[in-house]
C-alpha cells in the first residue's frame, strides 16, 4: 500500500484532485440533505405517518443526536478500515437509510432509519475531513478540506427549502427515493476519481483520551462549542428574532442572504486557510460577534439587518471548515479521533443552542435577548481562541 508520506510526495507538484474532492463535497452535501429534508416536508410526513407534527419532528433532532453520541465509538472501531472501502460503505448507508425512509409505511420504523443515518452521518463528517487532507500534499490540505466540505453550507441552505418545494411537486417520499438513487451513483465516481488509503495501524492509533490531552485541543473544541452554540442561539430563533421587530416578512430573504454569504465565506477560507488559520478563526468570531450584535440593535432597519445577516453568513460560513482544519493540525496522525470529537462537539452545540435559545426566549417573553447571547457567546470563543494563540 502506498504511505501518506508517498501520497503526499507524489502530489506535491500535481493539481488538486478536484474530482475526488467534489466526490467528498458531495458525500457532506447528501449529509446535509438528509439530515434537513425531514424539517421540509414535516407536515406531509407526519400525516402519511399518523403522528403528530411535534413527533414527526423527532426526525431531525434523533439524527443529530445520533451524530453526537455514536461519532466517537464508531469512529475508533473504524480507524484501521481501508479509507475508500470505509467511504463506499457509508454512502450506501446513506442510501439504505433514504431508501427505508422512501418506503416505510411506520413511523417506527421511519425513527430506527433516521438514527441509523445519524449513525452514519457521524462516521462520514469524521472521516471525510481527514480523507481529504491525506490525498493532497500537507501544504494544501486546508484548500483541499473546504473543497471538501463545500457540500455544507450549501447543504444546510438549500436542504430545508429544497425538500419543501421538492414535498410539494413530487412527494416526500419520493424526494427521499430521489435522494437514495443518487446516492448510489456516487458509488461509481468514488471508484473513479477518489484514491485508496490504507487505515491507521493498530501501532500508530491513540486513544480517544490521549487525543483530548493533546496540548491546544481542548481549547480548539472550546472555541467551537461556544460559537456554535451561539450561532444556534440565534440561528435556530431568528423567524421569533425578527416578529420581534416587525421584519417577519423578511425571514426567507434574510435565510437565503445567509446561505449566499455562507457560500461565499466557504470560499474565502479555502483561499486562506493553509497560510491564515489563527487569523481567520480570529477574524470569524470577531465579525460574528459585531454582526449579531448589530441585528440586535439595528433590525428595524432593512439595509443594517441584511447586512448584519450577510457579515454573519460570511464568517461563520467557513466555521464546518475552519475547526475541523484546526483539529486536524493540532491531532496529527489522529486527525480522524480528533474530528470525531470535534463533530459531537459541535451537534452538543447545536442541540444546547435550541435548548438555550428556547429557555431565553420564554424567560424573557420575547426574543430580543437573543443577539445579545449569541455576541457573548461568540466573544467568548474570541477571547478563548485569543489565550490560547498568545500562549501558543
Amino acid at each position: 500500500m502506498t504511505s501518506d508520506v508517498e501520497t503526499r510526495a507524489a502530489g506535491a507538484s500535481a493539481k488538486l484532485p478536484i474530482g475526488a474532492l467534489s466526490a467528498f463535497a458531495t458525500v457532506v452535501l447528501i449529509g446535509c440533505l438528509t439530515e434537513t429534508l425531514p424539517a421540509g416536508v414535516l407536515l406531509p410526513m407526519s400525516a402519511d405517518l399518523q403522528v403528530s407534527e411535534s413527533q414527526a419532528g423527532q426526525l431531525v433532532s434523533v439524527y443529530a443526536i445520533s451524530t453526537a453520541v455514536t461519532s466517537v465509538p464508531l469512529t475508533a472501531l473504524t480507524r484501521r478500515l481501508p479509507r475508500r472501502a470505509l467511504l463506499l460503505g457509508l454512502i450506501l448507508g446513506f442510501a439504505v437509510v433514504n431508501g427505508v425512509t422512501a418506503i416505510s409505511p411506520w413511523y417506527p420504523l421511519t425513527l430506527v432509519a433516521r438514527v441509523l443515518a445519524g449513525a452514519v452521518s457521524g462516521v462520514m463528517w469524521a472521516m471525510i475531513a481527514g480523507y481529504a487532507m491525506r490525498i493532497v500534499p500537507a501544504e494544501r490540505a486546508g484548500r483541499a478540506l473546504a473543497i471538501a466540505m463545500v457540500g455544507t453550507p450549501i447543504g444546510f441552505a438549500i436542504g430545508v427549502p429544497a425538500g419543501t418545494v421538492l414535498g410539494e411537486l413530487i412527494g416526500w417520499r419520493y424526494a427521499f427515493g430521489a435522494m437514495a438513487v443518487i446516492t448510489s451513483a456516487l458509488v461509481g465516481w468514488v471508484l473513479w476519481k477518489v484514491p485508496p488509503l490504507p487505515g491507521q495501524p493498530a501501532q500508530h492509533r491513540t486513544s480517544t483520551r490521549e487525543v483530548l490531552a493533546t496540548c491546544g485541543f481542548p481549547a480548539v473544541l472550546a472555541t467551537t462549542f461556544a460559537l456554535v452554540l451561539g450561532h444556534n442561539v440565534l440561528y435556530t430563533y431568528i423567524g421569533p428574532v425578527l416578529a420581534a421587530v416587525g421584519q417577519v416578512e423578511l425571514l426567507s430573504a434574510v435565510l437565503l442572504v445567509f446561505g449566499v454569504a455562507s457560500v461565499l465565506g466557504i470560499w474565502i477560507v479555502g483561499a486562506l486557510i493553509d497560510r491564515r488559520l489563527c487569523l481567520l478563526i480570529l477574524a470569524s468570531t470577531l465579525v460574528i460577534t459585531i454582526a449579531v450584535s448589530l441585528i440586535g440593535t439595528a433590525a428595524t432597519l432593512p439595509a443594517a439587518l441584511f447586512a448584519a445577516v450577510a457579515l454573519w453568513g460570511l464568517a461563520f460560513g467557513g466555521a464546518p471548515t475552519m475547526f475541523p482544519a484546526a483539529a486536524a493540525r493540532v491531532a496529527g496522525q489522529d486527525a480522524d479521533v480528533a474530528q470525531s470529537l470535534t463533530i459531537t462537539v459541535w451537534n452538543i452545540a447545536i442541540a444546547a443552542g435550541a435548548y438555550l435559545g428556547g429557555a431565553a426566549l420564554d424567560l424573557a417573553g420575547g426574543a430580543a435577548p437573543l443577539p445579545w447571547i449569541t455576541a457573548a457567546l461568540a466573544l467568548l470563543a474570541l477571547l478563548i481562541a485569543v489565550a490560547t494563540f498568545r500562549r501558543d
